[in-house]
């Protein structure tokens, strides 16, 4: 039987994640939001990252903005972090 894990923290995750470490991080949270407006505020958050990290907290994985980041050329991981699920957004 397999030891059950502690969730990360932030800086464990994105320590681990494939995004650059040494990138600005930029946070937008955006779990109270009720849909579509997740997905829009991501949206236009991206349009003007410039070589940071976009950290997304949600209270669900946005499966709706997955397809829109591959579209685009963004590289992204997602994982539950302290309860929240938080998804890395970064350009390639």
């Amino acid at each position: 039987m397999a030891a059950k894990t502690d969730p990360p923290t932030l800086p464990e995750f994105i320590e681990r994640s494939k995004a650059p470490t040494d990138a600005e991080i930029d946070r937008l949270d955006v779990a109270d939001l009720p849909p579509p407006q997740p997905l829009t505020k991501t949206m236009e958050r991206l349009a003007d990252l410039d070589g940071r990290v976009l950290v997304q907290f949600n209270d669900r994985a946005p499966k709706h903005l997955y397809p829109k980041l591959n579209e685009q050329g963004f590289q992204y991981e997602t994982e539950e972090v302290a309860g929240r699920i938080v998804t890395l957004i970064w350009r390639g």
